[in-house]
């Protein structure tokens, strides 16, 4: 489904689009409206809290937008916003940041013996419906865009290579919940840009990022880690789509 061009080479950071990014009152999600907003583009912050949410944009030159992610109406009275707002364009990027990782009271990662199927269900309310609840809701503005690109914020964990892989950090991980909701999120990408071949839809693996998702135990900053996200959300009509990438280029799935 890619193109043998790289992400650096297939984004376009001249025209001015209108993006969503979901989650994006703190961590990755804000670094990556931060730094679309610096490129010149309208900006809508996308965030289940208002007061933090409002607080975020303004530090940036955003747009607030309360969004919950896990929930029917509070998506589509954010559809309804975006649509209220525009100039009939459309949306033009959507970003499907907002992502959960849950941990057991003190810390540790909640592995296979400790698992249940409601720990399960929580994670993939966000990390999986969540990204099709938001992206269903949005399509009929991101069809109206003349460029639509889709990004889905995925995990290296995600990837059956490289979890299965021994030596490889991935393998040692020993959660269950969150590496499958995202691998689940690797193969929602992938259908999505076989359907939609007019759009640009690509999973990225920001990197081990110190976020409040790991704990702050991330080995690199959210500088670092929103780099292919931002990269990715500028991508051009001829850039890849259905592919996982990272910074360095693809990864295997």
């Amino acid at each position: 489904m890619t193109t043998s061009q790289t992400a650096a080479q297939a984004t376009s950071r001249t025209v001015a689009k209108t993006i969503l990014v979901t989650g994006a009152n703190k961590g990755l999600g804000f670094e990556t409206a931060r730094r679309l907003v610096e490129a010149g583009h309208t900006v809508y912050v996308g965030s289940r809290d208002p007061e933090r949410g409002r607080a975020a944009a303004e530090r940036i030159g955003a747009r607030p937008l309360l969004l919950n992610v896990t929930d029917d109406a509070s998506v589509a009275a954010a559809v309804k916003t975006v649509e209220a707002d525009g100039d009939g364009s459309g949306l033009d990027v959507l970003v499907n940041n907002a992502g959960v990782e849950r941990r057991a009271a003190d810390g540790h990662v909640i592995g296979a013996e400790e698992v249940t199927a409601d720990m399960m269900r929580d994670t993939f309310e966000t990390n999986v419906f969540g990204v099709v609840r938001v992206t269903h809701a949005f399509l009929p503005l991101l069809r109206r865009s003349a460029a639509p690109v889709v990004v889905n914020v995925s995990s290296g964990l995600a990837s059956l290579t490289l979890v299965t892989q021994e030596g490889h950090p991935a393998h040692a991980y020993p959660g269950v919940a969150y590496p499958a909701s995202k691998t689940a999120l690797n193969m929602v990408t992938v259908q999505y840009a076989k359907a939609f071949p007019a759009m640009r839809i690509n999973a990225v693996e920001p990197g081990y990022t110190a976020t409040d998702l790991n704990n702050r135990t991330g080995t690199q900053t959210v500088e670092e880690g929103a780099e292919i996200i931002v990269r990715m959300a500028q991508v051009g009509p001829d850039g890849p789509t259905g592919g996982y990438f990272t910074v360095e280029g693809e990864l295997p799935w």
